[in-house]
Formats: structure tokens, sequence, C-alpha cells
């Protein structure tokens, strides 16, 4: 059955890769502050996904038919612990410096709250996918962080944008790096017998 897709993101990575699969979807995206309770970093995704996807499906009345509000968060980790979006060039550099020419996690948890008139149920996962990144000098890391792409981004870099050099390979889910599994998203779905596209 045909679903109503609502995007709980104001995130113009995850906009790009629902219209890259052919989804049709509103953007309401999430107000309410973080309340992080775990800093593990496959539960710390799962809380901040419900979380946007609890609040947004709260404000949507029954009668809005058949929806899926569509929440997600996604997180860097290094040795196990998370390294979030940077707060200056400072940390972004300082950020880029921890993973410079080593492995780490992209983990995205995603919630999703499928409502009929008279149903509710709420399929919720994380996605972990595994980054390699090549050595990068000093100069390198000043020189991206100049760039302003690290501001906004868990980890302070791209894979999608500039960031992309510094990549030498993954093994997992490359959307889940850029923000959301899509594919993950779709299977799970699509087994529930709620279709979006």
């Amino acid at each position: 059955m045909k679903y109503k897709l609502i995007l709980a993101s104001a995130s113009p990575r995850r906009k790009e890769l629902l219209t890259q699969i052919g989804a049709e979807f509103e953007i309401i995206p999430a107000k309410g502050e973080e309340i992080l309770t775990s800093t593990k970093p496959e539960q710390a995704v799962l809380e901040l996904s419900r979380q946007k996807a609890e609040e947004v499906a709260g404000t949507l009345s029954r009668e809005a038919g058949n929806i899926v509000v569509l929440g997600a968060d996604t997180v860097v980790a290094l040795d196990g612990n998370i390294l979030g979006k940077p707060k200056d060039k400072e940390d972004a550099a300082r950020m880029l410096g921890m993973l410079n020419g080593r492995e780490h996690s992209v983990f995205t948890g995603v919630t999703m709250i499928a409502r009929g008139l008279d149903s509710e149920q709420i399929i919720s996962f994380y996605q972990e996918t595994k980054v390699f990144m090549y050595p990068m000098t000093n100069r390198q890391i000043q020189a991206y962080t100049d760039t302003g792409e690290p501001m906004d981004k868990a980890g302070s870099y791209g894979i999608q944008g500039k960031g992309a050099v510094y990549i030498e390979k993954i093994a997992g889910d490359y959307n889940n790096v850029v923000g959301l599994p899509v594919a993950a998203i779709y299977q799970k779905l699509e087994k529930t017998g709620i279709e979006i596209l």
C-alpha cells in the first residue's frame, strides 16, 4: 500500500538521496533539542533518529492518511568515541588529524513511524559503514578546513564532496556515509508492505 513519506530532517544530502531513488516526500524538519543518554555510537544514532521521528509524527493528525515519518541521524565514530560536527575550524582540523590515515566507522540510525488510520508501527535500525582514510599532511588538512566543507559534517568531512580525495576505500553502504541508507530503508518498508516509490 502506498504511503506518503515525510522526512524529519532539513539535510540537503538526505533530500538528494531520497530524490535520487524517485521517492516523493515532504520535508518537515525536527526542531527539538537532541538529548543523548548513550555514548555508544549505535545506541546514540537510534535514540536521536527516534526523537526526530517522534517529534514530527506528534505534530501530524491521524487524519493525515497513510504516512511514514522518517527520522535519521549520522555520527562518525573512532575507537568507539563519537565525533560530532565541528564547533569551528580548529575543531575540524583536530578531528581530521584524528581520522588521518586510519579506519573509522560511520553509523546512521533510522527510525520510521508508519501510521495508517487505525495502525502504527515503528521500524528502527542502524547501519555501519567502515571508512579508510588516506594520510593527510597538515597543509592538506588546513586547505580542506579552509574550504568550509567540514563545518556541517559529522567527523568534519564530506565523502560526496571535496573530502572524497582523502577516502581510500569503504566497507559497506556508501549512501550510509552520506547520511541515509536508502536501500535498507526501501527493503525494510517493502517487507512490511509499505510502498514509498
